[in-house]
């Protein structure tokens, strides 16, 4: 009997044990699926983002080609909550990594000093042409070189020409008829006699004939052969171009002569330069032909055309030159002192993150969180870059490390467009999926208990 009962307790032992081996996991299991489903409907996915590709995307959990598990994209993101789209959030151990250093956003004076190169040239408005208004032959030339010097109303050169002879003759007889009538009893005679004269001395000095020469003819009543052309300012010959015997034509170019006391440099500036540079500004520049020595200038005009070329814009400066040191054609190297100073809003030129559509920022809206921002650029100078549009003085903008940012932003951006478009289609179909898991977790426990009756 004991023996019996020590059986039967052995076999009540085993059962028992196998009873609770079996059960325990389903109930278990039960429970661990009561809360993911308490969990789920807390904070259920809209879909599911394939980890390398957020352009692919799959209502119910997958698998990508390479075996990584799609990531559950869920209505309560930072996205879906009201932040700006592409706002990053990273731990501050990812932070100190990646090495994210942040600079204050503030309110400075720029300033900006150019360098460039410049090209020596005339003084346009002091160079001077001779063209005879005459046809004729060279007489006799008085400044015979180039290079020379010569002074204002110096003599140049003589020319005959007929057209001239004519011309003088009818002045003479003008001049004698007046003389003639001058004492006649009827007005309009005397009146007409004078009119004669004066448009037969216009004609003349029409003609350039100097007023030495017109003197001369009005005293001495005898023509003048030649013409003598005078030099009009101080100057150097820089170009003759006939000689004693040639025949002239008004077209024939007798003489160029240059002021080169003052001189022109033509700076090329590139557009980024162009905002900073003004009339007014003071310039300094040096020559390899003359070293140690640095000229002053001016900039006195800004040329209103963009060469093509280049892509430059010309700049005129005005330098003294009265010890004839410079010479034209030289080549310079200039440095431009832009008086130009703006209190602008400024951040480090590191800061901004250009995509060719746009200029970006990253705003530091509190630790680890990282927002973009559309800003409008304007000058720089030293580092520093002028903001016109987006930013607040004090705010903190990132300075390194902003393109990792920017692709996780950009990450973070097409899935929230995706987001707005997938939102309706999607949401149902998570749900309705639960319920297919909830059958068969619900066939795995009829599976767990036939297999313990099997057991049994």
């Amino acid at each position: 009997m004991n023996k019996n009962i020590i059986i039967t307790a052995i076999v009540t032992l085993i059962i028992g044990v196998s009873a609770g081996y079996f059960l325990a996991p389903a109930g278990k299991t039960g429970s661990e699926t009561g809360t993911e489903k308490i969990a789920s409907k807390e904070r259920k996915p809209l879909f599911y983002r394939n980890p390398m590709n957020p352009l692919i995307t799959s209502p119910v959990p997958a698998k990508d080609e390479m075996g990584m598990k799609y990531i559950p994209v869920y209505a309560d993101s930072e996205t879906s909550s009201g932040m700006t789209a592409g706002t990053v959030s990273i731990d501050p151990v990812t932070t100190q990594n990646i090495g994210v250093r942040t600079a204050t956003v503030k309110r400075t004076t720029l300033s900006r000093v150019i360098r460039s190169v410049g090209r020596v040239t005339f003084d346009e408005q002091r160079v001077a042409r001779f063209h005879s208004k005459i046809d004729g032959w060279i007489e006799e030339l008085f400044i015979e070189k180039t290079g020379d010097r010569v002074k204002k109303d110096t003599m140049l050169l003589s020319i005959y020409s007929p057209q001239l002879v004519a011309s003088e003759e009818e002045y003479i007889l003008a001049l004698t008829n007046a003389d003639t009538l001058k004492e006649s009893p009827f007005k309009d005679i005397r009146n007409s006699a004078e009119s004669l004269v004066r448009s037969s001395r216009e004609r003349l000095e029409l003609l350039d004939v100097p007023a030495h020469q017109l003197r001369e003819i009005e005293r001495t009543r005898k023509v003048i052969k030649r013409l003598h052309i005078h030099s009009p300012f101080d100057g150097t010959v820089m170009k003759i171009g006939a000689r004693e015997g040639q025949r002239v034509t008004p077209e024939t170019e007798l003489y160029m002569i240059a002021d080169l006391t003052r001189l022109w440099v033509i700076v090329d500036l590139y557009e980024d330069d162009m905002p900073w540079v003004k009339e007014g500004d003071m310039a300094e520049m040096r020559v390899s032909g003359i070293p140690g020595e640095t000229f002053k200038g001016k900039v006195s005009y800004i040329y209103p055309y963009l060469e093509a070329k280049t892509r430059t814009v010309k700049v005129r400066l005005e330098v003294d030159n009265s010890d004839l040191r410079l010479k034209p054609e030289m080549f310079a190297n200039v440095t431009l002192m832009s008086n130009r100073q703006l209190n602008a809003i400024t951040v480090p030129s590191e800061a901004i993150v250009r995509t060719g559509a746009r200029e970006q920022l990253f705003i530091e809206r509190a630790a680890g969180k990282f927002e973009p921002r559309d800003v409008v650029i304007g000058v720089s100078a030293d580092g520093e870059t002028q903001i016109l549009e987006g930013l607040r003085v004090g705010e903190k903008v990132v300075t390194s490390s902003q393109f990792l940012i920017d692709s996780e932003s950009k990450l973070k951006e097409a899935t929230s467009k995706m987001l707005e478009t997938l939102q309706p289609e999607t949401d149902a179909k998570p749900a309705q999926m639960d319920h297919g898991d909830m059958q068969m977790d619900h066939g795995d426990m009829q599976m767990d208990h036939g297999d313990m009756q099997m057991d049994h």
